[in-house]
């Protein structure tokens, strides 16, 4: 991290506002840190749903171009689907791929 050089020193009134705030952030980081971790957890499981999908749409002997006629969606689309190049897709899109290989997704909720 860059450091910030001032050409004044800070007044007491300052630094004991950044002490406080430094004081904050050592407090809440673990936390932060902790959900980060969970949301990683979480995306991962996506991401490993993506080659099975893909896994699917091969066993049932379908192409991409099978894909885009039965689920609309455009052929790039999918191969950035199941590429994992699309990082973000809705839920809207993994059931309609799901459907499209004869397959339901399901979701849960988890404590975390």
């Amino acid at each position: 991290m860059k450091r910030i050089i001032r050409d004044r020193r800070l007044t007491a009134e300052e630094a004991a506002k950044y002490r406080t705030v430094r004081e904050q952030v050592k407090g809440e980081l673990p936390e932060l840190m902790a959900r980060h971790h969970q949301r990683a957890e979480s995306f991962a499981m996506l991401e490993s749903l993506l080659p099975e999908l893909k896994a699917a749409r091969e066993r049932s002997g379908l192409s991409l171009a099978d894909m885009t006629k039965l689920t609309g969606m455009d052929r790039s689309a999918l191969s950035k689907l199941e590429s994992g190049q699309r990082p973000n897709p809705t839920l809207e899109t993994l059931v309609r791929y799901a459907e499209a290989v004869g397959k339901r997704l399901v979701v849960s909720l988890a404590d975390g």
